[in-house]
């Protein structure tokens, strides 16, 4: 489903973030990509989403080239990709209701539409109930859990969380992740950076994800 061919990116300066990384990821895979910053994690994530491209290899998603597609297919790709970050971007003067609703309506979706497929994206993550709260109402884990919403309500086949957990505390930071493993449970492949040590020991524990470790750009583990 996503392939890295001998992978490097060099920003100018001779920064280099990626270095010809190789590995496949199949459909359905719960990843964590592990290691510092600075490590190249967030620099893969935007690779397979297509908002960096490649210096040298090839980076696939369901057999299409990203490094060769043209902007006009970028919508298509993204549309089937859930994008989770640490700034979650959420438009503080609207209701989360109103923020999950977004993404469908950009694309076309009637409002009713929305609001329906926006209100069970939310009780998935635990939130309905508070649905017309405004996102500064709202903790640092319930806000990540809307964004967890609204990158799911599209129903992509992929989900590309970058430090999903930064600045939680233990209890918020496990329901993040629980909403992302019940995504994974019904099939959606999820690749989660992270550097927090006890979110891949428990994954370690459970038993059932793969731990890619990059370091400098490389590939210097990855262990299922």
């Amino acid at each position: 489903m996503i392939e890295f061919r001998c992978v490097s990116k060099t920003y100018p300066g001779d920064a280099t973030a990626l270095r010809e990384v190789t590995l496949n990821i199949a459909r359905g895979e719960l990843v964590y990509l592990a290691g510092p910053s600075g490590a190249g994690k967030s620099t893969l994530l935007k690779m397979i989403a297509a908002m960096e491209r490649p210096t040298s290899g090839s980076v696939l998603v369901n057999e299409q080239d990203i490094g060769r597609m043209k902007n006009a297919g970028l919508p298509f790709l993204r549309r089937n990709l859930g994008l989770i970050f640490q700034q979650q971007r959420l438009l503080t003067d609207r209701s989360i209701l109103a923020n999950t609703m977004l993404p469908l309506l950009v694309t076309g979706a009637s409002k009713a539409e929305a609001e329906l497929r926006a209100r069970a994206a939310l009780d998935k993550v635990g939130l309905e109930g508070r649905a017309l709260a405004k996102p500064l109402e709202l903790s640092g884990g319930e806000q990540q859990r809307v964004a967890i919403a609204r990158a799911i309500v599209n129903r992509p086949q992929i989900i590309l969380a970058d430090e999903p957990t930064a600045n939680l505390d233990r209890a918020s930071a496990d329901k993040v992740l629980d909403a992302l493993r019940a995504f994974h449970a019904v099939g959606v492949t999820c690749l989660i950076a992270t550097h927090d040590e006890l979110v891949l020991y428990d994954a370690a524990r459970q038993g059932k994800a793969r731990v890619i470790r990059l370091d400098h750009g490389s590939v210097v583990g990855d262990a299922a």
